[in-house]
C-alpha cells in the first residue's frame, strides 16, 4: 500500500492530495498593478466603483486599512482571471471574494458565470499579494 506524499494516508482511500495532484491547469493569468494608480478621491472612487468594482469590493476595501492596495489587487485579480480565459469579461462581472479563512476567491456574475462550464473548469485558485508600490494577482484554472 502507497503512503500519500502529503499527509501519510493511503492512497487508496483517495485523500484530498491525491485529487489535487490530478488535476490539470488549463488556464494562467497574472498581472501587477502600480498601486499609486488607485489611490482614489470620491470622484475617482465613484467611477471605478461603477465601470471595475463590484458594491462587495468597494465595501470591504473601504473596512480596511492600506485601501489603495486592497484596490490595485483586486484590479490585477480581475485582469489575472481574464487572461486565464483568454476572453474580455467586463469588470463587473468578476468579483474578489474571500472565503471563511481569508483566503481571496473568484466569483463570476452575469453571463460570465457560464464560462466555467464550458470550458470545463472545476476549480479556479487565485492568490494576490502586494506591497505599498505593486499588487501582483495570479489566477489558475483547473480540471480533472
Amino acid at each position: 500500500m502507497s503512503e500519500c506524499l502529503f499527509r501519510g494516508y493511503p492512497t487508496e482511500n483517495f485523500c484530498s492530495c491525491a485529487k489535487i495532484l490530478m488535476h490539470m491547469i488549463i488556464g494562467l493569468g497574472i498581472d501587477l498593478a502600480e498601486v499609486s494608480r488607485y489611490e482614489f478621491d470620491a470622484g475617482t472612487l465613484a467611477w471605478f466603483a461603477r465601470k471595475i468594482y463590484t458594491d462587495e469590493e468597494v465595501a470591504y476595501v473601504m473596512r480596511k486599512r492600506n485601501r489603495a492596495e486592497r484596490f490595485a489587487g483586486f484590479f490585477a485579480a480581475k485582469e489575472a482571471t481574464r487572461k486565464a480565459f483568454g476572453h474580455a469579461i467586463p469588470w463587473r462581472q468578476i468579483g474578489v471574494t474571500h472565503e471563511r479563512g481569508g483566503k481571496p476567491a473568484i466569483k463570476l456574475f452575469g453571463r460570465a458565470e457560464a464560462l466555467p462550464a464550458m470550458r470545463k473548469v472545476e476549480r479556479i485558485q487565485l492568490s494576490i499579494t502586494h506591497t505599498s508600490l505593486i499588487a501582483a494577482a495570479v489566477v489558475i484554472l483547473e480540471t480533472a
